[in-house]
């Protein structure tokens, strides 16, 4: 099994090429990450599928379920479905949003922003842990991107973010589109966001790609993962991995899906990234 560096988020239309990746070569260290709640079935072709991509390659799970920051605790029955995938894969990171995203046992399709307050802080570090506990493994936590001020900000989301890691252990998963996106919607700087995030912190990296708002334009950005990956997104992976080396970065489409030959450029873009820096030391 060959050590992760750029990989791809696996669509079932992929499945027949990923498969098929050569080892060697272009797609060396390449590997999938997929949403553990696609998987979270007794059987049928998806799980033989991952089964096979799983025998050749390294695998993470990314969840959009748990609703870290709801004002419920985490499903129990989500974590054990959570907990039987890893047991069955192992991959080699796990991850989450930290956004809400379910009530009353209804899920959204959207995940929610919250606000980074004391108490929002204070439930987050409960079910993190919570979470954690039940899927025996370190979580990596994702920044959420913003379209709005909230009133009741109290934290900068950098410190908020190392303040729920040293509470929890948990890692973080950096999406530098959110952070592109969310700089340029609220008016911030992406590359301080950048340059102050700890490196110790960051288990993972995503890349994706966004689109102008219809009505709003420029003026709003929207997280859509139906495009390339915009260059100023790439100009700030660069920045991030110059200072804190090499990290698993994955490729983000969900929309407006191209073929996979496409998906294998960018996914060799970012390898490139990883590859160089790792080589000039």
């Amino acid at each position: 099994m060959t050590v992760p560096t750029a990989g791809l988020g696996l669509k079932p239309q992929h499945y027949a090429e990923a498969s098929a990746c050569p080892a060697a070569g272009s797609t060396h260290g390449l590997w999938f990450e997929v949403h553990p709640e696609n998987y979270m079935v007794e059987g049928g072709p998806r799980l033989r599928w991952l089964e096979t991509i799983r025998a050749t390659r390294p695998l993470s799970l990314h969840g959009v379920g748990l609703s870290l920051a709801g004002d419920e605790r985490p499903d129990t029955e989500h974590l054990a479905r959570f907990r039987s995938l890893i047991d069955r894969y192992e991959p080699f990171v796990v991850s989450e949003h930290l956004a809400w995203s379910r009530r009353g046992g209804v899920y959204h399709p959207d995940l929610l922003p919250i606000p980074r307050n004391a108490e929002m802080l204070s439930r987050v570090s409960a079910h993190i842990d919570e979470a954690q506990e039940a899927l025996g493994r370190r979580l990596l936590i994702e920044n959420p991107t913003a379209y709005l001020a909230l009133a009741d900000h109290q934290w900068d989301e950098v410190d908020f973010l190392i303040e729920i890691a040293r509470r929890t252990g948990c890692g973080l998963l950096v999406d530098v589109n959110n952070v592109y996106v969310s700089a340029a919607n609220m008016g911030l700087s992406a590359e301080v966001w950048i340059d102050r995030v700890p490196g110790a912190l960051v288990g993972e990296i995503h890349l994706a790609g966004h689109r102008s708002d219809a009505a709003l334009g420029e003026a709003l950005l929207i997280d859509s993962h139906d495009a390339p990956v915009a260059e100023p997104v790439w100009a700030l992976h660069r920045r991030l991995i110059d200072r804190i080396g090499p990290r698993p970065t994955l490729i983000e489409r969900d929309g407006d899906v191209p073929g996979f030959s496409d998906l294998l450029a960018e996914q060799a873009r970012a390898a490139a990234v990883l590859t160089d820096l790792e080589m000039a030391a």
